[in-house]
């Protein structure tokens, strides 16, 4: 490295990030030059109790401990240097979710996450009331249904915060949230840049008859923007972080951001007319707008970019499980054939002949839907493949067509963007298992799209490292430097990227697939109904 980073350690020059995924915890500490210099994991699952899923505050506390220490522990193992200063900490965590607390602070029932499917007569009221879509995973849609549901604890709410808020507000005792975290909790005015207002008015108005102790802007933690300060790692914070006590306290910290937006930072995808699409075991697209949708649409979720910028998140539960199934399914009938094939090149050879199939892939006709998929109105799934008699059926097609499937249900809901919104979107960036056999799931996803799709080096680096690129923003910016720029010249300047373009073959042969994928949801709903 051009710089000392010993040095840059011991006189406080890194930044630290660490994002609480589903099922891993990491920790990233970053140099000067925006590089991971060390880092540290810990993996953990939800548990399923009492019919809601959950993670216990100790097995919380536990988890980042763990990745910090392992964090720490490489640092020293590396560079000789026991980790006292850093420059400053961001946090990041699963969106959505509730966590409770009464005034004294206490947690009035577990941890909600954003899994728990349990808040539908809450979304629909809340959608139709505010004329804008309201998922069940969001913080406003459990809050509601706890009222609903006429739960005790409600009257006694003092605080309601996301998990990445709640870990913030114990380190430094701010009770602050991103406004990319913010606009998955509540609606986001984008001029303001904080909840909607009106809407906020509309809540309250709605729950006014239940005589509750609070109104909803009292409980709400305040919106920040990225760049903002968001308060100091306290003394009592440093116990929780490192448990060595090694730590100083004084640190400063970014507002703590939901994964929707260290992804966006990660992949340099937070200007206008930009996006980012994760495609593994599901696949989600988010696109920041130039302006607001004309309404709201059930497959579109609306967030915002760490600035405040409004964002539209196409998610689809499906994406490359049965695909990699059927490629399960060749490496055993390799086996039994006597081969032992190594599963890089087994996924390269299978992959690459689907670029020599037909554009529409011959006719054939597939579902991936293992679970069910919102997208297309689907409570349960059922794999399918299906070809009629005088369709094309080779190896190529079939392999072409569980590719394209793969993207079928994102594509109807970006189709609701690009077509019938008229969203203008020049490139889009591609991270994920999906885009692992170079060119090929790129040039697919570019044919779903009809746009040019990029993929970067870096693009594996994760959440933690968009949370840590967003706390050194926030002290290294200079005046009036904007994020966008910032990432553009300081972090992604001269980054290695691979563009494909959409083949306008492919782009056609995609639509064709669409109207049998369209045609045949019926075969599918038919599956579910009677393959119990």
């Amino acid at each position: 490295m051009s710089f000392d980073v010993k040095h840059a350690i011991e006189s406080g020059k890194t930044v630290l990030g660490i994002e609480l995924g589903s099922t891993r915890i990491k920790a990233v500490l970053i140099g000067e030059d925006h590089t991971a210099i060390a880092s540290g994991s810990h993996d953990w699952e939800n548990s399923y109790v009492n019919g809601i899923w959950t993670y216990s505050t100790e097995e919380i506390w536990k988890g980042i401990q763990d990745s910090y220490q392992k964090m720490a522990a490489d640092v020293k193992q590396q560079y000789g240097v026991t980790l006292q200063k850093i420059g400053a900490i961001g946090f990041s965590g699963m969106m959505h979710g509730y966590m409770a607390f009464n005034q004294a602070g206490e947690l009035l029932v577990p941890f909600r996450t954003w899994r728990n499917n349990i808040t539908g007569p809450a979304s629909e009221t809340l959608t139709e009331l505010f004329n804008y879509h309201i998922p069940q995973r969001w913080s406003i849609a459990h809050l509601y249904q706890a009222i609903l549901n006429g739960e005790e604890h409600v009257a006694e709410i003092g605080f309601q915060t996301t998990l990445a808020g709640y870990i913030h507000w114990k380190l430094t005792g701010q009770k602050v949230l991103g406004v990319g975290e913010a606009s998955g909790v509540f609606p986001i005015d984008i001029a303001t840049k904080d909840y909607n207002a009106a809407m906020v008015n509309q809540f309250n108005e709605l729950i006014a008859s239940r005589n509750l102790p609070w109104k909803l802007e009292d409980i709400l933690p305040q919106v920040l923007t990225a760049g903002a300060s968001a308060g100091v790692l306290t003394e009592e914070g440093v116990k929780l972080l490192d448990v060595t006590g090694e730590l100083q306290a004084g640190i400063p910290l970014c507002p703590p951001e939901g994964d929707a937006g260290t992804g966006m930072v990660a992949t340099n995808s937070v200007a206008k007319r930009t996006g980012n699409v994760s495609a593994g075991t599901s696949v989600f697209a988010m696109v920041v707008l130039e302006k607001e949708l004309s309404k709201a649409y059930g497959e579109i979720d609306l967030v915002t970019t760490p600035t405040g910028n409004l964002v539209a998140m196409a998610h689809s539960n499906n994406c490359s499980s049965d695909l990699n199934a059927w490629v399960g399914l060749f490496e055993e009938f390799g086996k039994a054939m006597g081969l032992n094939t190594d599963m890089n090149k087994l996924y390269g050879t299978l992959y690459n002949l689907a670029l020599q199939g037909d554009p529409d892939c011959g006719g054939l006709l597939a579902y991936g839907y293992l679970s069910g998929e919102h997208m297309t109105h689907f409570e349960e799934g059922r794999p399918l493949f299906v070809r009629s008699s005088d369709s094309n059926f080779n190896l190529a097609n079939f392999m072409r067509v569980h590719l394209f499937t793969a993207l079928g249900a994102l594509k109807i809901g970006m189709d609701i963007l690009l077509k019938e919104e008229n969203v203008q979107l020049d490139e889009i960036l591609g991270h994920g298992g999906l885009f692992k056999t170079k060119g090929v799931g790129q040039r697919i996803m570019a044919a779903a799209l009809n746009t040019p799709v990029s993929v970067m080096e870096t693009a594996g680096e994760g959440g933690a490292w968009g949370i840590a690129l967003l706390a050194s923003y926030m002290i290294n910016k200079s005046e009036n430097e904007t994020l966008e720029a910032y990432l553009s010249q300081k972090v992604f300047a001269g980054e290695a990227g691979e563009t494909i373009s959409p083949d306008p073959k492919d782009v056609e042969g995609f639509e064709v697939f669409m109207g049998r994928y369209k045609s045949g949801l019926a075969i599918e709903r038919a599956a579910v109904e009677y393959l119990k």
